[in-house]
């Protein structure tokens, strides 16, 4: 591809708003960060704490539960091609090929984390069967969106900076018919290092967002309801932490002696250990009196622990167990279910709303595979049960409902209940074909043998 140097004024202004919206983005995505791996400070909540005890700070780290528990639900099955009802090889041939079992785990987690995602799609010059789908750190994407048709009309990654917090001196432009590579030359601006002419149509890239607001195009974090929760059970735990260290065990005190008496034969002052444990027990002064305090009761720090792992259960949907709760031990499936309804309808509600992303990813895919786009609808998506049913319990189900052929549903509808892969259904198939085989092979010897005449039904 030949190389470019120059932008239009119009590309120049577009890249300025862009990058500018993604600056207004940082600090929050910073916080998010910062809380989701454990790593937001008390002083940056409020709570000065001396260095010398710095070693007792300590949090819950709920955030990343707000957001594990969900992801791991959500695990793609398959894709439908408009008009068809058997799941397309040639979209999961891509699907395995861009390793997006564990990738889009990650796009669901960041876009939780950080309220939206972006997953790009764009040729791949090492095996043309197989067109690159790649999740893109939302921390480095910025768009623009025809809000009328809620579609991207242009959109950048900025990327490469020399610091953390410095300038991007590299960036990728996506536009509805190419894709530009550029480079920060030292007046500020930006110059063309390689293009893609794709003339697609469509911006090659796909934003997923975390519970949506009409009109809102950034998402918000899953994290948010239970942030709050989190900084407040920090101050909690390490007050905790302080009382284990200077209340929860008696004090001693003792009358009646000075400092100088704590001194050993040498005439050099007792370590402080040794002058607690046995000097203030065993001395010779007879006019000196011991005594010890009484220990304090550490449960109302237990209380108020438990209080707000209460408060992040009910604004989060998990269940209480989550959040260290021991107290909760669900009896039977029944109430693991009932326990976690609201966990299962968020989660199924995140399938919906990714599952467009993803039937527009693959959309996409088919594009630059075959150079047609998917007529008719949109590709449909299949998700695996988000609920925890237990293997036993789905089996029954799915036994009872099939009643040996009898039943409402098919044999091939119980493979889908057990949550079994086109493979393992390919491979019970070839299994069933080769008993029935051996059925009809055993029937015809019968026959043979005792000269059965066989009958037409």
């Amino acid at each position: 591809m030949a190389q470019i140097s120059t932008l239009t004024g119009d590309i120049q202004a577009l890249l300025v708003r862009l990058e500018s919206k993604l600056n207004q983005l940082a600090s929050n995505d910073v916080l998010h960060d910062r809380y989701y791996e454990g790593t937001r400070r008390l002083e940056q909540i409020g709570l000065a704490v001396p260095p010398e005890l710095e070693f007792l700070e300590v949090s819950a780290n709920w955030c990343r539960v707000a957001v594990d528990s969900v992801a791991d639900r959500l695990k793609m099955k398959g894709f439908y091609l408009p008009g068809e009802s058997q799941a397309s090889a040639s979209l999961r041939d891509g699907w395995d090929a861009n390793n997006l079992d564990s990738e889009s785990l990650l796009l669901h987690q960041e876009t939780m984390i950080y309220g939206r995602g972006y997953v790009s799609v764009s040729t791949n010059e090492e095996d043309s069967e197989f067109p690159l789908i790649q999740v893109e750190s939302p921390t480095e994407i910025s768009v623009e969106v025809d809000r009328r048709h809620r579609r991207i009309v242009a959109a950048a990654r900025f990327y490469d900076r020399a610091e953390l917090g410095g300038l991007p001196r590299a960036a990728t432009l996506y536009l509805p018919d190419q894709t530009l590579w550029l480079e920060r030359s030292s007046g500020g601006g930006w110059s063309v290092v390689d293009r893609d002419d794709h003339r697609l149509g469509r911006v090659p890239l796909v934003m997923f967002l975390n519970r949506r607001r009409a009109g809102r195009w950034t998402g918000v974090s899953e994290m948010s309801d239970v942030a709050q929760l989190v900084d407040s059970s920090a101050r909690a735990l390490t007050d905790l932490q302080l009382a284990v260290e200077t209340h929860s065990v008696p004090q001693k005190y003792v009358l009646g002696m000075s400092k100088e008496d704590f001194v050993g034969k040498d005439g050099q002052p007792i370590p402080a250990w040794e002058a607690y444990f046995t000097a203030i027990w065993a001395n010779q002064k007879e006019t000196a009196k011991v005594g010890q305090f009484t220990a304090s009761d550490l449960k109302n720090f237990h209380d108020t622990i438990k209080l707000y792992g209460n408060l992040a259960s009910s604004v989060s949907g998990l269940p209480s167990r989550y959040f260290g709760d021991s107290t909760v031990n669900p009896s039977s499936f029944e109430a693991i279910m009932a326990e976690e309804v609201r966990l299962i309808l968020n989660t199924e509600k995140k399938q919906t709303a990714f599952g467009d992303g993803w039937g527009w990813v693959s959309g996409l895919y088919e594009r630059f595979r075959t150079g047609e786009w998917v007529n008719g609808s949109r590709i449909k998506t299949e998700w695996f049960n988000a609920a925890t049913p237990t293997l036993a319990q789905a089996a029954d189900s799915a036994t009872k409902l099939y009643a040996n052929g009898q039943g409402a549903i098919s044999r091939e509808s119980v493979f889908d209940a057990l949550g079994w892969s086109e493979a393992e259904k390919i491979r019970e198939w070839d299994r069933l074909e080769r008993e029935a085989g051996l059925q009809i092979a055993q029937l015809e010897k019968d026959v043979n043998q005792f000269g059965l005449e066989p009958v037409e039904v």
